[in-house]
């Protein structure tokens, strides 16, 4: 796993979700989050399903957010969780060795610690930068990474505000894949957005 990691917006039009996802697909992305912290449970099986779909023409992994019951009703190919939903253990446990697990380490290595021993298979951190989407309460150092490159096996990913320009450095620092969302969705060309990301790891 290496290189930009789109995360979707809450957005409820299902057709603009699917065009802007497979734009970011176009560009390079190589993993896809399904994340809508305010959909329905209907809504949540439409859009995952019709993503889910989407993704398996382009043969990318989609991960859910949070949701562990709407990963295994979809068959989805992973999980990613946060600071207050369901462990790395919990859900390594529910989804067996073959499923994606992702951890939200946010700026503490104590928390990547407990998510690596646990079997997450990346460890995110972030955020990096003020970001449109979700208000941190904290900033996340970029030395940081220096530490967790050498400290850990798995992927890094970072978040929160990126752009080409700011997770640049980041990638140099270590950085195997750099989580976007509004610099995708909101660009004018989507599919140039997520290439301009995917020529960090070129």
């Amino acid at each position: 796993m290496r290189g930009l990691y789109f995360v979707s917006p809450n957005w409820d039009d299902t057709a603009r979700l699917l065009a802007v996802t497979e734009a970011a697909l176009r560009g390079g992305a190589v993993l896809v989050q399904y994340r809508h912290k305010e959909a329905a449970p209907a809504l949540r099986v439409e859009q995952g399903a019709a993503l889910l779909a989407v993704c398996r023409r382009y043969q990318v992994p989609l991960v859910i957010n949070d949701h562990l019951a709407l990963c295994q009703a979809l068959g989805a190919d992973g999980l990613h969780v946060g600071g207050t939903d369901i462990s790395v253990a919990e859900a390594r446990a529910a989804l067996g060795p073959d499923k994606i697990v992702g951890a939200s380490c946010y700026g503490e290595l104590a928390r990547a610690d407990a998510a690596a021993a646990a079997g997450a298979s990346y460890l995110a951190f972030g955020g990096f930068y003020p970001s449109p989407v979700k208000r941190y309460d904290f900033v996340t150092p970029p030395a940081l990474l220096d530490t967790a490159r050498a400290r850990y096996a798995l992927p890094l990913v970072v978040i929160g505000g990126m752009t080409p320009d700011r997770a640049a450095p980041l990638v140099t620092r270590g950085a195997d894949m750099v989580a976007a969302i509004t610099s995708v969705c909101a660009a004018p060309d989507p599919e140039a957005a997520a290439r301009a990301f995917t020529n960090l790891f070129a």
